[in-house]
C-alpha cells in the first residue's frame, strides 16, 4: 500500500474522494517518485487531486474529460499553461463534515412527500443494472466493478417511475466510515423534488449505518440542495474541468 512520503502531499485535505483513494477503496495514488516523490495525483473518477511541486509529467496521461482539482495557485499556473484554454476554471464548494446537524424528522417528511405515481427503494441489483444502463445515471454506479463490489460496499436509493430509474442518490466514493453523495434525475423529471427525496432517503439510510454522507458542490444548484438537506458551506475551490 501507500507509504507516508506518498500521501503526506494530502494530509490536511478533507476531501472523501482522496482517503477513498488512500485507504485503497478506489482510484490510484501517481507520484513523480516512489522512493523521494515531490509531487502527487490523487486520480479517482472523472475527479483528479494535484498536490505537492507543480510537475509537468503528472498532466500527460489526461486524454479524456477530467476535472483537475489543484491545491494551490502554483499548480493554477502549471494547468493553465499546460491546457490553454482546454481547461476551463471554475468554483466548487466544499461542504462542512458535521455529523450530528441532520434532523431526520425534517428528512422524513421529504420522503414522505414523495408522490404516490413514484416508487422508492434501495438500490438492489436490478437498480444496478438499470443505473448502469443510462447516460444521466451511470456515475450512480460507475466506480464499482460490478454489484457484489457495490453491495459488499454501498447503499444507494433509487425512484421508479412506471418500473424506469428516474432519479437515484447512491457513492461516488467510499471510505472508512462514511461515503460521497452522487445524485442524479434524469432530465425529463428534474424540477420535481426527485433530488430532495433520494438525498434526504441516503442520508437517513447512512445515519441508520452509523456511515457519514460526505457532500461536495459541484455549482451552487448542488450546494442550495445541500443546504436544504441539513449541511453548511466550508468554502468554495478552484477545479478546471478538462473538454
Amino acid at each position: 500500500m501507500y507509504n507516508s512520503k506518498m500521501t503526506r502531499f494530502f494530509d490536511d485535505w478533507e476531501k472523501a474522494m482522496i482517503w477513498s483513494c488512500l485507504q485503497g477503496y478506489m482510484g490510484k495514488l501517481i507520484v513523480d517518485n516512489t522512493d523521494e516523490p515531490k509531487s502527487a495525483m490523487v486520480d479517482v473518477g472523472d475527479i483528479c487531486f494535484l498536490a505537492g511541486e507543480p510537475n509537468a509529467s503528472l498532466l500527460n496521461s489526461f486524454g479524456r474529460s477530467k476535472l483537475l482539482v489543484p491545491k494551490d495557485a502554483q499548480w493554477e499556473k502549471l494547468i493553465e499553461s499546460f491546457f490553454g484554454k482546454r481547461a476551463k476554471k471554475f468554483q466548487r464548494y466544499a461542504i462542512k463534515k458535521e455529523p450530528d446537524i441532520f434532523d431526520s424528522q425534517k428528512l422524513t417528511s421529504y420522503v414522505d412527500g414523495l408522490d404516490t405515481c413514484y416508487e422508492i427503494r434501495l438500490f438492489d441489483q436490478e437498480l444496478f443494472e438499470l443505473a448502469k444502463s443510462e447516460a444521466w445515471s451511470v456515475d450512480l454506479c460507475s466506480q464499482f466493478k460490478d454489484y457484489t463490489e457495490y453491495q459488499k460496499l454501498a447503499v444507494g436509493v433509487g425512484i421508479l417511475h412506471q418500473g424506469k430509474l428516474v432519479a437515484g442518490a447512491s457513492p461516488y466514493a467510499v471510505y472508512n466510515g462514511g461515503i460521497e453523495i452522487e445524485i442524479d434525475t434524469k432530465p425529463e423529471y428534474r424540477r420535481k423534488g426527485l433530488a430532495t427525496v433520494c438525498g434526504a432517503k441516503l442520508i437517513l439510510e447512512c445515519l441508520s449505518r452509523n456511515i457519514y454522507p460526505s457532500w461536495d458542490a459541484h455549482d451552487k444548484r448542488s450546494v442550495a440542495l445541500a443546504e436544504k438537506l441539513g449541511y453548511h458551506v466550508s468554502h468554495p475551490y478552484t477545479a478546471y474541468e478538462l473538454e
